[in-house]
């Protein structure tokens, strides 16, 4: 019999969620390239647009079918208000109000305790290893983004209130994708997404006065958004979610903090303290012990 591992893709298989949780951390350093020159809504307005146009190229070039049934259309139509819509834009118009990053992602980082909290109050099974790994991840979560809670972080009413909703969103979301939504291609999937999710954001976005300055990093924000983070991050996402226990999934967020910490220091020279350190290597024995223990 051929196991996971050695059937065909399956090393494409298992190095999913490596390559989900290196796309995904350059959330927050396309943030630093390209805030300051975009409102929020507008940028993401912009990048909900361009994924779907690029979605919709890639499933006609494939002859990709899209979902047959009505109600799939509605609850792909949700997850992507949820996930891309409310996530997204709780997360960056929170930092543009003036939430740190450190602090949006450890709030954000939550996320895993929420989603194994709801699904062991609705039957879910959460083995005692699983809630060590929950609390060993969010212990080094904590550690990693310590160091900035300090620099600066303005928490009040309406940064609060984005961040909860983001978290909120996200956690929503893939509940519900898990849920109900049933298996179908990840690419007619997204694009049904991105459409849900530009609707919702166009009246928001209107309402914003400051206009795009397009540059040199707004542009390179703009174009690693689309085609590395909408294409490549969220369709990894969504078949992670399919695939996967929704807290085993949701556990690999733990990492993303202290990866983009890394890429902070090698971009940036963002210094990286022995307490940083400390924090990532707990965060991924938390994170192991999730998953192994999903699986």
């Amino acid at each position: 019999m051929t196991s996971a591992a050695t059937a065909p893709g399956g090393g494409w298989l298992r190095a999913m969620p490596a390559v989900f949780v290196l796309i995904w951390s350059t959330g927050f350093i396309v943030a630093r390239y390209g805030m300051p020159y975009a409102p929020p809504l507008k940028f993401l307005a912009v990048r909900f647009a361009l994924s779907l146009v690029c979605f919709g190229v890639w499933v006609a070039l494939a002859r990709v079918e899209w979902p047959k049934q009505r109600a799939q259309w509605g609850h792909l139509a949700v997850t992507g208000i949820l996930m891309q819509a409310g996530y997204l834009g709780g997360v960056w118009a929170a930092v543009h109000a003036g939430m740190g990053a450190g602090l949006v992602a450890l709030l954000v980082g939550i996320q895993p305790v929420l989603t194994a909290v709801w699904m062991s109050f609705n039957g879910g099974r959460i083995s005692g290893r699983q809630w060590a790994g929950l609390v060993l991840g969010f212990a080094g979560l904590v550690l990693v983004v310590s160091r900035k809670l300090g620099q600066g972080a303005e928490v009040n009413a309406l940064t609060m209130t984005l961040v909860v909703m983001a978290l909120l969103c996200i956690t929503a979301g893939t509940l519900y994708q898990k849920r109900f939504v049933a298996p179908c291609d990840v690419r007619s999937a997204s694009a049904v997404q991105m459409a849900a999710a530009l609707l919702v954001t166009l009246p928001f976005a209107a309402l914003e006065s400051q206009g795009i300055e397009w540059n040199a990093y707004s542009g390179g924000a703009m174009a690693w958004s689309v085609l590395a983070l909408s294409l490549g991050g969220s369709s990894l996402l969504y078949m992670l979610i399919q695939r996967g226990t929704a807290t085993a999934v949701t556990s690999l967020l733990y990492l993303v903090p202290p990866c983009t910490a890394v890429m902070a220091w090698l971009l940036f020279s963002e210094p990286i303290t022995l307490v940083t350190v400390l924090g990532i290597a707990l965060t991924a024995v938390g994170v192991s012990l999730v998953v192994r223990s999903g699986r």
